[in-house]
């Protein structure tokens, strides 16, 4: 489970520039083989070209400029590293004294056959139904600052014109959960970032409803699975994506270094 496009576009909520600011990206003769996503000052998430996943030189430089302050990536200090996957860039960190962290689980969908009906009223969220999205996402993230505008500016950024936000509503016409789905394009992984459920409204199969609702727009859009990362520590979470049909990967830790 790598750095998505979508997450990328979820960030882009804060404008074009900071979105800009938090990215890093490494070349090799112009090439883009390693990109990082500054989630915070001490928290960098990243990915790596498929054709260079095994690239052990690549591996040493993204290292190298992850760990020292003077390498542009993080500051000095406490710092955390998601690389959740298994392979050279991993444990060129490791040698250089990062140790594993909080477990995540990745999950995923294979969208190869129909999506069975969710069992919600689920609709696309355009301008109408914005205060609905804002709303389910403020009331299942404490402390969220997601508003209008912020969705606005999300919806006007490249990586959302392919994705969506879904809404989902209940038999009395209350909105009880959300989720944005993200493609990477035909035949490629989608992914669901963010999924929530109304705060109210917890406990009644509206997690596992908008999942399976999130899996079948992402197949409507072309992508070859849906796929989402939790916190191994959430288990209300794990359980609702398996309920939805997501098969859960090896548990894989994030990588983290003392103050």
């Amino acid at each position: 489970m790598q750095l998505h496009a979508g997450d990328v576009g979820y960030v882009w909520q804060s404008g074009p520039e900071r979105t800009a600011a938090a990215l890093r990206t490494w070349r090799r003769d112009g090439l883009l083989l390693g990109v990082g996503l500054l989630d915070g000052p001490d928290l960098v998430r990243m990915a790596v070209a498929p054709e260079a996943r095994e690239d052990e030189e690549l591996a040493r430089q993204m290292a190298d400029d992850v760990t020292r302050p003077d390498g542009g990536v993080l500051p000095e200090g406490e710092a955390s590293a998601e690389v959740l996957w298994e392979g050279p860039l991993r444990e060129a960190l490791q040698a250089r004294g990062w140790k594993p962290d909080e477990p995540w689980i990745p999950m995923a969908r294979d969208l190869a056959a129909p999506v069975a009906a969710s069992g919600l009223r689920v609709e696309t969220v355009g301008p109408a139904l914005v205060d609905d999205r804002v709303a389910v996402h403020r009331a299942a993230f404490a402390g969220s600052k997601f508003s209008a505008e912020r969705w606005r500016a999300m919806a006007d950024g490249p990586a959302y014109a392919d994705a969506r936000c879904l809404v989902g509503y209940d038999e009395q016409g209350a909105a009880v959960a959300a989720a944005t789905v993200w493609s990477a394009g035909p035949g490629r992984p989608g992914l669901i970032e963010p999924l929530g459920v109304h705060g109210d409204h917890q406990g009644r199969g509206h997690g596992r409803a908008i999942a399976v609702a999130a899996a079948a727009a992402l197949r409507e859009m072309g992508a070859s699975s849906a796929t989402v990362c939790a916190e191994g520590a959430n288990a209300a979470a794990v359980a609702a994506y398996r309920s939805a049909g997501f098969e859960p990967g090896a548990e894989v830790p994030d990588l983290h270094r003392a103050g």
